[in-house]
């Protein structure tokens, strides 16, 4: 029946007291199902476009799933991996599945908690660690050369939980380059980068206690402290009207002057569109070689923005007339005109700030449903609908990301930890003005700050 799924033992005890840990392996062996007696996996011949199915047999084709990758001091990088098929001998030549590149397997070993036995084979069905693999990482299958076979890959879930990291000390600052890497590759669910737009490393999990476990890891482990902050959000800006102008330079020192001189029009585009730029030269007023640096000039100023400093997108720019001189026109003169016709223009065309919203998914008992859409209101989110089942309810929502920092937290706060929630980008929104407001004026204190 556990076999079938019918039923599933529930176990008590303490993995970091060690209480009960005993009585679990005796019943794990009693109860679960043998390899053997596991259902087939499927695998992919490689060039083939062929499923197979693999049955826990030494006597079949060789697939073992490497499913985790750790680091430890003086030994360097541990892959544990699953036999599903066939065996392995110690000092075994295999191949990566995923670039067919080979793999020696030395000092193949058992692991049982911190320690590790080597052993001279492996079997179907066996969970192996090998050190030192050179180009083998976590979802990767080893296989042979004469007959490799991709297993299919852990779905790992999305970390879309996310929190502005810095070292505590500029050494721990340094660190973090080479820290964060190899955290990922240890938990594929921990994602790390460096944001440029927003000058933050922002780190993504699956949870604030699986964020706050990972930085404990990495203390521990590493040696390194990181402290936390808000992530800033990416706004952006756009426009909501038209609007045409003229932008001109003209720049002239006693030599050769710079003189560009153009007409553009600005007009919004669908939300998501991005941004589109349309030459409407007639006559060679302007000529085509200097096209492309009104294109570029106006990029160059949009990512600039207008209200707060971020960029500008869905719209679309219309350059419809303008002038050239034959000697003193350039390429950075044109560039220059078009910047100074978008900060001219833009202005008047009614530019609106945008924030992302996501969509979130709340599966919480039905008791706690009034209070959950009640402070889903008060984060400026709209209930799109709830979908009821078995004593559990889904709330669906779209919120603005700035609303949902440190919300799981909420959460399990308002539900005593009987919810979890879900989450995912959707679109950028118009933010209301009177937070528009407050927005644009901490941006522009934020600025004054750095240049003071």
């Amino acid at each position: 029946m556990v076999a079938r799924g019918e039923i599933f033992p529930l176990f008590c005890g303490s993995g970091r007291l060690t209480y009960g840990l005993q009585a679990l392996l005796r019943k794990i062996v009693e109860l679960c199902p043998s390899p053997r007696e596991a259902q087939a996996e499927l695998a992919t011949r490689a060039g083939l476009d062929q499923m197979v199915e693999l049955k826990a047999d030494d006597d079949g084709p060789l697939a073992a799933l490497v499913f985790k990758t750790t680091t430890e001091p003086h030994v360097g990088e541990l892959s544990f991996f699953k036999v599903m098929s066939g065996q392995i001998d110690n000092g075994a030549e295999v191949v990566n599945a995923s670039d067919q590149k080979p793999e020696k397997l030395g000092h193949l070993s058992i692991s049982l908690g911190k320690e590790r036995f080597e052993v001279q084979r492996l079997h179907a069905g066996d969970i192996g660690v090998v050190a030192k693999l050179k180009h083998t990482h976590t979802n990767d299958t080893l296989c042979s050369k004469d007959r490799p076979l991709q297993l299919e890959k852990i779905d790992f879930p999305k970390p879309d939980i996310a929190i502005a990291i810095r070292g505590a000390t500029r050494n721990d600052d340094d660190k973090l380059g080479e820290v964060l890497p190899r955290l990922h590759e240890e938990d594929p669910t921990f994602v790390a980068e460096f944001n440029a737009e927003l000058h933050q490393t922002i780190a993504r999990g699956v949870g604030e206690v699986h964020l706050d476990i990972l930085f404990e890891r990495m203390r521990r482990k590493y040696n390194v402290n990181v402290e936390t902050e808000q992530p800033k959000i990416a706004y952006r800006e756009t426009i909501t009207g038209t609007g045409e102008g003229q932008g001109r330079f003209r720049k002239q020192t006693g030599g050769r002057g710079q003189f560009g001189d153009c007409w553009v029009r600005f007009k919004p585009l669908p939300r998501g569109q991005g941004y589109a730029f349309e030459n409407s030269i007639k006559g060679g007023v302007i000529p085509g070689k200097y096209i492309p640096s009104v294109d570029r000039g106006i990029q160059e100023a949009a990512n600039r923005g207008i209200l707060a400093g971020y960029p500008l997108v869905d719209f679309t720019a219309e350059c419809f007339d303008g002038s050239y001189h034959n000697v003193d026109s350039s390429d950075i003169a044109f560039q220059l005109a078009a910047s100074l016709a978008f900060n001219k223009i833009v202005p008047k065309a009614r530019p609106v700030l945008l924030e992302p919203v996501l969509e979130v998914a709340v599966t919480t008992p039905d008791e706690y449903v009034g209070d959950i859409m009640g402070d889903l209101t008060q984060r400026r989110g709209k209930v799109l609908g709830m979908d009821p089942n078995a004593g559990r309810t889904v709330i669906r929502a779209h919120v603005p990301e700035a609303e949902l920092y440190k919300y799981a937290a909420a959460l399990r706060a308002m539900t005593q930890g009987r919810a979890y929630h879900t989450r995912s980008f959707i679109s950028y929104e118009r933010v209301p003005d009177h937070e528009a407001n407050k927005i644009i004026t901490e941006r522009k204190q934020d600025k004054e700050e750095v240049h003071a």
